[in-house]
C-alpha cells in the first residue's frame, strides 16, 4: 500500500448505518401519511359495522359509520378516502342501472362525506361489478362482456358520482376507451375540477379474492375476468395502457396489484413521470394479516417495510387497509 492509498476498505457502508440518527441522515425514501388514501366499503343500514371475514379488522360500514370512519381518516390527517359499495342482491341487475342511481348507496355516501368533512377528499370507484347480476365490471351479454355499452354506462355513473361531489374518479373496470369517454362528459356537465385516476394497469390477479368477498361480488361472478384485465406476464402491454390512458384525460394512474407489481410502478413512472399510484389489494393485505396473527411474522414491520417498498419503488401513495394505523404510528 503506498501513502496515498487510503487503507482497505476504502467505502464502508456500515458506517451510515451504525446509529439510528446516522441511518435517519442518509434514508432515501420517506413514508408520510400524505401517501396514503384509505378504501372503505359502505353498506345499508344504520349503525352497522359489519366485518368481512376474509380481511380481518375490515367492515363493511352503513352510511352514518362511514361518516365516522371518514371523521378519523380527517383526525389523522389521511388526505383521501375511497369508496366501494357492498349492494343488495336485489338491486343487481343485467343492466347495473343502479350503478348511476343518484341516490345509490356510494352517492349518498359522497355526500353524506363531503357535508361532514369537506377537505377531505372522497374518492369512488367506477366499474360496474356491484350493481351487476353476473358480477362483472362491464355488461354482459351471451356471455361477453360488451365494451362500447359498457362505457355508456360507466360515463352515466362517473356524472352521478361527480354531481354527488367526489373529488376524484376511479374507472376500475378496464374497459377501451373509457377515460376519455369519461373525460369528455365531465367537462362537458362542468365538472372540470373532477380528477381521474385510472386503473390504467390493472392485471387480471389472483389477489383480489378478498375484495370479492367484501362487495358481494364473488358468489355472482360467472367465469373470470381475462378478457379484460391485463394478462399478468404482459408488461409492455401495460405500459401502453397507461400512455393511453394519460393521453385521454387521467390525471392520475394506478397499478394493481401492488408488490408483486412494483417492478410496473417503477417501469410507469421512469416512463411518464405522471401521479403514480399502487393498491395494496385485499390479497396482499390479508395474507400479512394472516401470517401476523400465526406469530409467523411481525405484522407491524411488515406492514410499515411493505409501504415503504412502494414508495421506493416510485409510488407517489398508496390505496391500502392498514392506513388509520399506519397514520397513528407516524404520529407518534
Amino acid at each position: 500500500m503506498t501513502a496515498n492509498q487510503a487503507p482497505f476498505p476504502a467505502t464502508r457502508f456500515r458506517r451510515t448505518r451504525a446509529t439510528a440518527s446516522l441511518r435517519n441522515l442518509v434514508r432515501e425514501t420517506e413514508l408520510s401519511v400524505n401517501d396514503l388514501i384509505w378504501p372503505v366499503f359502505v353498506r345499508d343500514g344504520e349503525g352497522v359495522e359489519e366485518p368481512v371475514a376474509s380481511m380481518p379488522g375490515v367492515v363493511r360500514r352503513s352510511v352514518d359509520r362511514i361518516v365516522e370512519a371518514a371523521r378519523e381518516a380527517h383526525g389523522l390527517g389521511i388526505p383521501a378516502i375511497c369508496l366501494f359499495p357492498y349492494t343488495d342482491a336485489a338491486l343487481k341487475t343485467e343492466a347495473c342501472e343502479e350503478a348511476w342511481n343518484p341516490d345509490n348507496l356510494s352517492n349518498r355516501a359522497i355526500r353524506a362525506i363531503k357535508d361532514a368533512v369537506p377537505d377531505l377528499a372522497v374518492m369512488t370507484d367506477i366499474a360496474l361489478d356491484p350493481y351487476n347480476a353476473n358480477g362483472h365490471d362491464g355488461i354482459v351479454r351471451d356471455g361477453v362482456i360488451v365494451n362500447d355499452d359498457t362505457v355508456e354506462a360507466l360515463v352515466k355513473m362517473a356524472l352521478a358520482q361527480a354531481r354527488a361531489g367526489a373529488d376524484i374518479l376511479g374507472p376500475s373496470d378496464m374497459m377501451d376507451g373509457r377515460i376519455g369517454a369519461i373525460r369528455s362528459a365531465l367537462e362537458a356537465d362542468g365538472h372540470t375540477n373532477v380528477a381521474i385516476m385510472s386503473y390504467a394497469a390493472k392485471f387480471a390477479s389472483a389477489y383480489y379474492g378478498p375484495f370479492r368477498d367484501a362487495v358481494g361480488a364473488s358468489g355472482a361472478l360467472k367465469g373470470d375476468k381475462k378478457t379484460y384485465q391485463i394478462d399478468p406476464a404482459n408488461a409492455r402491454e401495460a405500459l401502453r395502457c397507461v400512455e393511453r390512458d394519460l393521453s385521454e384525460g387521467a390525471d392520475m394512474v394506478m397499478v394493481k396489484p401492488g408488490q408483486p407489481y412494483l417492478d410496473m410502478v417503477t417501469r410507469v413512472k421512469a416512463a411518464f413521470g405522471a401521479p403514480t399510484y399502487a393498491y395494496q389489494v385485499s390479497g396482499e393485505y390479508a395474507m400479512i394479516e394472516a401470517a401476523a396473527a400465526n406469530g409467523w411474522i411481525d405484522g407491524e414491520k411488515v406492514m410499515l417495510e411493505s409501504l415503504m417498498c412502494f414508495r421506493r419503488a416510485g409510488c407517489d401513495g398508496v390505496l391500502t387497509y392498514f392506513a388509520p394505523r399506519v397514520a397513528r404510528i407516524l404520529a407518534g
